[in-house]
């Protein structure tokens, strides 16, 4: 996994500001349509947690609103006075509409809709856009944005990252389709690890390995190594590269059903390229009745029981192939052995993780999703 700093300083201050870029939201939507062409056509999307005004979700859904089939697209933002990050000047969009308000501007959030053509230019783009403040602050969790998810058909946008557990739960009750991003991580929470254990959640079509690179507001803490990162690939100024970020969806595309091309358990041990398999066996959990799989191309095609193997396997799932048992975190009901203070002294961390022996030496290791082969 890429280094988790950056997202951890992040935390760590409270800062909810990244902003994502408009290649990023292409690349990821051209998958979902050529998987099905009509995936968001007569839909009502909605992007809360935006800032409509120069949002790249905005950006993207308005100016491919006609190509994307769209029925109504709505944005909402989360008023500068309830952020924490409130370095803010209105844009000339809003100070030269009629409806610019100067004592609304920072208390109130703000709603963009767009569904006709109401410049008589013969297309419906970002210029049509309407916009109005509304009644609350823009919170998700208002009545009126609760409103607008239970009239929308899929939710889309970077969700805050304090409150990104929250905010899934939000969309997933009111049983609406979603395309977010999320810290990685986010998959080992109780709750969202449900939903990808029941087929209800699952990753987006840009993968673990891919680097997004999102804006930050000025002055916020970046990690210099990922600052670099961004400039690497072009970003300079007011940005960072997340590693460990990725979209989290229940919309289909083609990538989820790839298969996977596996060896034998056999053929593992004796041709794989990974030290910690060649030569030796698999080893047997002692708190689980699954086998450690520490690589996910090294999972063997003819094993029929558990398995426990790296959270980055979700990227490359493929549920014809397998099916999710659980998982090896402290709360898991999969959990065959739980260890004493008067046995281990480490046996807090021991009931937090797997544990196996290799030639009586103690192992204890990384987070672990369990699957097990499909018949």
């Amino acid at each position: 996994m890429a280094n988790n700093s950056n997202l951890g300083a992040a935390k760590a201050a409270k800062n909810d500001e990244f902003y994502t870029q408009y290649a990023d939201i292409q690349k990821e939507i051209n998958a979902y349509l050529e998987y099905d062409p009509d995936t968001f056509r007569d839909k009502v999307v909605l992007l809360p947690c935006d800032d409509p005004e120069w949002s790249n979700f905005t950006r993207f859904f308005a100016q491919n609103f006609e190509r994307l089939g769209l029925r109504r697209l709505i944005s909402t933002s989360y008023a500068v006075e309830s952020k924490k990050y409130k370095n803010y000047q209105p844009t000339l969009f809003e100070t030269e509409s009629p409806w610019f308000d100067i004592d609304k501007t920072r208390i109130k959030g703000k709603i963009f809709e767009l569904t006709r053509d109401t410049n008589g230019n013969g297309r419906i783009d970002i210029d049509d856009l309407e916009w109005h403040y509304l009644e609350g602050d823009g919170d998700f969790r208002s009545k009126e944005v609760c409103q607008l998810r239970d009239e929308a058909d899929i939710i889309v946008t970077n969700p805050p990252f304090s409150l990104f557990r929250e905010f899934v739960t939000w969309i997933v009750r009111a049983n609406k389709k979603l395309l977010v991003i999320g810290n990685s991580n986010a998959i080992t929470y109780k709750e969202l690890f449900a939903l990808i254990k029941d087929n209800k959640l699952w990753l987006g079509a840009t993968g673990f390995a891919s680097d997004m690179v999102f804006g930050v507001p000025k002055g916020t803490y970046v990690d210099p190594k990922d600052k670099a990162k961004a400039a690497k690939l072009g970003y300079v100024g007011d940005f960072t590269r997340l590693g460990n970020s990725c979209w989290y969806t229940n919309l289909e595309h083609g990538r989820r059903h790839e298969p996977l091309r596996l060896m034998t358990m056999a053929d593992n041990i004796r041709y794989s390229r990974h030290k910690e398999i060649r030569g030796l066996p698999y080893l047997q959990y002692d708190n689980f009745d699954a086998i450690e799989v520490p690589f996910v191309d090294s999972i063997p095609d003819d094993y029929n029981g558990t398995m426990g193997v790296p959270i980055t396997f979700l990227d490359r799932f493929c549920p014809e192939q397998f099916e999710i048992i659980d998982t090896t975190e402290r709360w898991s009901s999969a959990r065959t052995k739980k260890y004493t203070i008067e046995q281990y002294e480490t046996a807090n961390d021991l009931n937090a993780t797997w544990v196996a022996y290799r030639n009586g030496t103690l192992i204890k290791g990384y987070k672990r999703i369990l699957i097990r082969k499909k018949h």
